[in-house]
């Protein structure tokens, strides 16, 4: 049976008539990491902080831990952590007493707290170094260590990646995989940086204009993007044609360009480069290429042809 630990049905939210988010609905089960795909603007950082209980929605019903209502969302809301927009940080403090002010603020009876969390981070050595002084990878590990105190269920975390030089994006990476895998978290983050949101989740969330357009696991992503023939010819209905009739394949994507993406023959290309010829068909682009998680997002919204 599929444990959910989250699930938000038809959240709506709007603010003096824009309408930040529409009939959102989606279900996060334990233990997996969900990615929240969207431009500026799409509506990711409004729902997570309707889910973090820092707004409320204007219509529509969320369920933490299979309960709902403002007591038992409340209740729930302790199981969770989230690091939305800045982390909390005092940079006069080091990271030892950053955490125990959060502890205090938490209620946290946990003897020992500070330095566990930190050494899950990877900043069980700082010491007395002061946070302002962290390098900016550092900071945003400080900040999830806060949301660590009270060993949550449930994280979220805003772009945790912005900013990062490429070997904090891949700490941050093993950091993200590690909760999830040995403390059996679940996690939502959203992020920019779609390349390493695809080497990060196990299931993508796609929202656009406050709308969720498409949930898909890796699995199924990985079938989507996968490596394909791109062609441009003289004739392209002509082309499709060839490839049902002589070729015997439907596996094909015909672009508004009316350019042809096509997942077969991978590696029999001498055979369809003959049988194409064979049918007089002029071609003018022949190459293989391999989608990205970013081109899939941007067709999917329409933002290239």
């Amino acid at each position: 049976m599929t444990t959910y630990v989250l699930e938000a049905k038809n959240i709506s939210k709007s603010y003096h008539g824009f309408q930040a988010l529409e009939n959102v609905s989606i279900s996060l089960e334990k233990g997996k990491v969900y990615g929240l795909i969207g431009q500026n603007g799409a509506g990711k950082t409004t729902f997570m902080r309707i889910i973090a209980g820092l707004s409320f929605p204007t219509s529509g019903e969320l369920y933490l831990f299979h309960q709902s209502g403002q007591k038992a969302l409340q209740a729930g809301r302790k199981q969770m952590g989230s690091m939305i927009e800045n982390p909390s940080i005092l940079g006069n403090m080091n990271a030892q007493d950053n955490l125990h002010v959060h502890k205090i603020l938490k209620g946290i009876k946990e003897e020992n707290v500070e330095q566990r969390v930190l050494e899950i981070v990877g900043l069980g050595h700082t010491g007395k170094k002061k946070a302002k002084d962290f390098s900016l990878g550092m900071r945003q590990r400080l900040g999830i260590a806060i949301t660590l105190l009270g060993n949550p269920e449930i994280l979220m975390l805003d772009e945790p990646v912005n900013g990062l030089d490429p070997s904090g994006i891949a700490e941050m990476r093993q950091l993200i995989k590690k909760l999830a895998a040995n403390y059996h978290m679940t996690i939502l983050l959203s992020s920019h940086h779609l390349a390493e949101l695809h080497q990060t989740a196990d299931e993508f969330i796609i929202v656009n204009e406050g709308k969720i357009l498409k949930t898909l696991s890796h699995d199924t992503l990985d079938q989507q993007i996968d490596k394909h023939i791109l062609i441009h010819c003289n004739e392209p209905e002509k082309l499709q044609e060839v490839l049902r009739e002589y070729l015997h394949t439907e596996n094909f994507i015909v672009q508004p360009d009316q350019s042809v993406k096509l997942y077969d023959f991978i590696d029999k290309k001498e055979e369809l480069s003959r049988t194409l010829i064979e049918h007089d068909i002029i071609v003018t682009t022949f190459a293989t290429q391999e989608e990205t998680l970013e081109n899939y997002y941007l067709q999917l919204i329409g933002g290239v042809s």
